[in-house]
């Protein structure tokens, strides 16, 4: 069930040698080249994304398919998730690229010309009215409290354990 029983089935479907043993799918050696030249996620944002076959689909010991099965659904695996996510980006990068680029700009220029100033006026503004709120607690809130506190200043309660 290990590697040396299926090396004489994976010839099958393709050489020893192409066989790919990282997980990800064949690429020809110009695509590998290029991918490793230009690094698209430099900051690791997507580094939980790396999702291999033997992360989706393991059998115990003691539970085996056939290794032409496994051999099989690995390849088809790879092959699906190759190809599904280029079809996917070929499909939706650009116009989700688009819609982002202009969420983004929106955002941005909102951010800009109206939040940004209206927190710096809330904020020049401000000290005059903590002042005025001042005035109106300490007209109005203060003394009515401060009866509140007197008249019940003379209410005793007693609690008897009988």
């Amino acid at each position: 069930m290990g590697l040396e029983t299926e090396k004489a089935d994976t010839r099958i479907f393709m050489d020893d040698d192409n066989f790919p043993r990282s997980g990800g799918p064949a690429l020809p050696e110009a695509e590998k080249c290029a991918e490793d030249e230009l690094d698209r996620d430099p900051r690791g944002m997507n580094a939980h994304l790396q999702v291999g076959f033997e992360d989706v689909i393991a059998e115990p010991e003691l539970t085996h398919s056939f290794d032409k099965v496994w051999i099989c659904s690995h390849a088809l695996f790879e092959l699906s998730k190759y190809v599904i996510y280029k079809v996917l980006t070929l499909v939706l990068a650009i116009p989700l690229a688009l819609v982002v680029g202009i969420l983004f700009a929106v955002l941005s220029c909102l951010h800009i010309w109206i939040v940004v100033p209206f927190v710096k006026t809330c904020l020049m503004v401000l000290p005059s009215v903590q002042t005025v709120w001042k005035s109106l607690t300490d007209v109005f809130v203060v003394p009515f409290f401060q009866s509140l506190g007197r008249c019940f200043a003379m209410v005793n309660i007693r609690l008897d354990q009988e």
